[in-house]
């Protein structure tokens, strides 16, 4: 006996929609458990979605360049009902066997549009009052750095605020000289590099791409201030090492970011501040009573930060092994959203590959990050000789409106203490 059953997108997190990058299946196919179905696409990750049974596809419901969201049905599979009863996979449904009906829905009805000037002027105050606009057309302006709430009528069913009235905004402040944030800053002419030599063309992919708007948004918006400093952990390199001496093949092997994740929490306990985030009027601070460090992990697609909930209540261990599933799941590009929200504090080491000092960029809304650079032996003096100590090299940026200069430098002082002496991490 068959059944037909629905394979419909998981959960994942708290994400409206989700662009269809690729898919990989048609009517017809045969496809088995855990094959990829389709490619989907965040703003801060892509992810394969594989399939919950073995069967052959009956439909397809998705095409590439679609916007998806939990519960959105991407195929059927006529598929052996033992099968479907065994796998309960969440987003798999059976159903009865019958052929799927298509619905069509109406297409949106788009009015006469108003004129530049009555759309897209800046109120004076629009705090007061909500734009009316789907989320798609939301996060749209939000790709583009435009706060809805400025567009002062839109040219949809009802006033509603539509893609053409974003693009008519954008076209108009740029027109006046200004970026739609008010920062009055001029943008970079474009060039034409090709009567210079030979060139080539690559898209960047969307994780750059909106990585890139989210920094340039921190930079114009955040006052950035990067203390950098060095902690010894000549002793803490050696005790990591008897830990590792001690396991067995394959173990997870300890390496130092895990006891600068525990030495970090255990100073955002004693310094609040570090722990929390500015609200959006820039009035109150939002203190945070959990610890969830956010760690970047570089990927072919580009930089993600995958985040490791409730450090203080794990051993180094967990923290081990959680880094090392979620940085592989990073590299397979299989990162669900949900892996990289909440975050309190990022780390970015950079231990890997050298330098001796950069200067992060924090990861609003978060208010400081922490870069992490090669260790080295130096020699350092005790007051009697020089003795060879490894020094490992800190980078903290904060933003400047929550933490001061001298929070900043008392914070990285405590985080130095612990690092260099891990027995205070029992106190």
């Amino acid at each position: 006996m068959t059944v037909l059953i629905e394979i419909k997108v998981p959960d994942v997190g708290n994400v409206a929609e989700i662009d269809v990058v690729e898919v990989l299946i048609q009517a017809g196919d045969v496809v088995v458990l855990e094959q990829t179905l389709a490619t989907l696409e965040t703003d801060k990750a892509s992810m394969d979605l594989p399939s919950s049974v073995s069967g052959t596809i009956q439909q397809v419901y998705i095409k590439p360049g679609d916007k998806v969201s939990e519960g959105t049905l991407i195929a059927t599979v006529l598929a052996n009902a033992d099968q479907a009863i065994v796998t309960e996979a969440p987003e798999a449904v059976v159903v009865k066997v019958e052929a799927p009906v298509a619905v069509k829905l109406p297409e949106t009805i788009n009015l006469p549009a108003k004129s530049v000037t009555e759309v897209a002027v800046m109120e004076a105050d629009t705090t007061l009052r909500k734009a009316h606009a789907s989320p798609s057309v939301r996060l749209f302006a939000r790709e583009l750095g435009v706060d809805v709430a400025k567009i002062k009528a839109g040219s949809g069913r009802k006033a509603r605020i539509l893609k053409e009235d974003v693009k008519k905004f954008v076209k108009k402040v740029m027109a006046e000289g200004v970026v739609a944030t008010g920062a009055g800053i001029p943008s970079i002419p474009a060039v034409d590099f090709t009567p210079y030599g030979e060139t080539e063309t690559l898209k960047l992919s969307k994780i750059k791409r909106l990585t890139g708007q989210n920094l340039s948004r921190v930079w114009l918006n955040l006052p950035m201030v990067t203390y950098h400093d060095e902690a010894d952990i000549t002793d803490l390199e050696a005790f990591r090492n008897s830990l590792n001496a001690e396991k067995v093949k394959g173990d997870i092997k300890i390496t130092g970011l895990m006891f600068i994740i525990k030495a970090l929490v255990a100073a955002m306990q004693q310094f609040p501040s570090f722990n929390a985030s500015l609200s959006a009027d820039g009035e109150n601070l939002i203190l945070k009573k959990y610890f969830n460090i956010g760690i970047a992990v570089d990927t072919p697609n580009g930089l993600v930060v995958p985040v490791l909930r409730n450090a203080n209540t794990k051993s180094i261990n967990e923290l081990a092994l959680e880094l090392a599933e979620k940085s592989e799941k990073a590299r397979l590009g299989k990162l669900m959203p949900a892996d990289m929200q909440g975050g309190c504090l990022t780390i970015s080491s950079l231990g890997g590959i050298g330098g001796m000092a950069f200067t992060p960029i924090v990861n609003a809304p978060e208010v400081a990050i922490l870069g992490v650079t090669r260790a080295k032996m130096q020699p350092v003096w005790n007051g009697k000789e020089f003795e060879p100590r490894l020094m490992l090299p800190l980078d903290l940026t904060y933003d400047h409106r929550v933490i001061d200069g001298a929070e900043g430098a008392k914070f990285m002082a405590l985080l130095k203490q612990n690092l260099s002496d891990i027995r205070r991490l029992l106190l």
